[in-house]
């Protein structure tokens, strides 16, 4: 007599023949998944890129339109300010600074609300420039700090608004 087991063939076995027939079409489903994932994936990027050109692919030519229209900045020419400088050396001789400068400013309406308050530029003109020593006026780097130092002390006057610069059209130190 033929045991169960002997008769009828193994689980196992039907399971191993089964799956390898049904090996090659999941690997077909599967590489057909993942090419029509990789597709949309693809389809999903250039949508976006395309939509990130033409959203923000216009502003760059409006910028660079802008860019080209520049205002010319407009100058506001001081008052002649002399002034005796600090002597602290105790020497006998006086020094004197004559100093004509020019405000640099972004547009007409700063300019129209500086003209007020002139005194008062002047007032912190003459009281800093009085403090100086002929040795802080030596070479570039002494104008330079001097040009920094009044920015800021003219910025400080007429906040909130702002100069762009202050520019020496002529520096004597007599």
């Amino acid at each position: 007599m033929a045991t169960k087991n002997e008769t009828q063939p193994d689980k196992t076995e039907q399971a191993a023949a089964e799956g390898d027939e049904g090996a090659a079409p999941a690997k077909r489903k599967f590489s057909l998944k993942l090419i029509l994932m990789a597709v949309g994936g693809l389809v999903v990027l250039g949508g976006l890129g395309g939509g990130y050109f033409l959203f923000f692919g216009g502003h760059h030519e409006a910028e660079a339109a802008a860019a080209n229209q520049i205002k010319p900045p407009v100058f506001i020419d001081m008052p002649d300010v002399l002034v005796n400088l600090s002597n602290s050396g105790g020497g006998d001789r006086t020094q004197y600074l004559k100093v004509k400068v020019v405000l640099e400013v972004p547009d007409q309406a700063v300019s129209a609300q500086i003209q007020p308050v002139m005194p008062r530029l002047m007032d912190t003109f003459q009281t800093y420039l009085r403090e100086l020593r002929p040795t802080d006026l030596d070479g570039s780097a002494g104008l330079y700090r001097l040009k920094e130092e009044l920015t800021r002390r003219v910025n400080a006057a007429i906040a909130p608004n702002r100069i762009n610069a202050v520019l020496f059209k002529e520096i004597v130190v007599q």
